[in-house]
């Protein structure tokens, strides 16, 4: 097997494709670490923050939303889009777990950061897991719709391992979760 001592691509050139309200794509020529140029389309993406709200009586609170892309009604954590790039990821997801569900918190323990598709997008969601929790009115956005439900952690542990869940940042999200909680173990070796 060949090992590279350098694994770095570097840039030559750089074409945005695509201009999107949140989302812009790119053609970019760049030199392979052989030397050689080869072409990379990627999506560039502000970034984003999730939220695994857990109740005094280990329920998480969870979302149902209609996701176009796939067509389907998707079981999510509450999440949302950083306002700009240097935003205090904190500050959103505290904002996003506020609009979305009307909730609160009074601890924040960060789970670590989340690339969805590193193939093909710049996205980095930053994972949170949110205890003492207090309700209060919802902010939904004009074009946002969604259900709230709240199902033990550890049921949503055996969705997410039986592919009931499948929705990549949720999935990630709730089993750190668990595993910090003590609902799952790490494997030792």
């Amino acid at each position: 097997m060949k090992t590279y001592e350098n694994l770095v691509e570097k840039t030559k050139d750089t074409k945005e494709v695509f201009a999107g309200k949140m989302l812009h794509a790119y053609d970019d020529t760049i030199i392979l670490p052989n030397g050689k140029e080869a072409t990379r389309e990627y999506v560039k993406h502000i970034g984003a923050v999730a939220i695994v709200p857990i109740t005094d009586a280990g329920d998480v609170v969870i979302e149902r939303q209609y996701r176009y892309p796939v067509a389907d009604v998707v079981t999510e954590i509450p999440a949302g889009k950083l306002d700009s790039p240097d935003e205090d990821r904190l500050l959103a997801a505290k904002r996003e777990l506020k609009e979305e569900t009307g909730i609160t918190a009074e601890k924040w323990i960060d789970l670590g950061e989340y690339h969805p598709a590193s193939a093909y997008s710049t996205e980095k969601i930053t994972l949170y897991m949110a205890q003492g929790l207090h309700r209060g009115e919802q902010k939904l956005d004009e074009d946002e719709f969604l259900n709230i439900e709240e199902i033990p952690l550890t049921d949503l542990v055996d969705q997410v391992l039986d592919g009931t869940i499948t929705d990549g940042k949720t999935q990630v999200a709730l089993l750190k979760a668990a595993e910090k909680l003590g609902v799952i173990r790490k494997q030792s070796k």
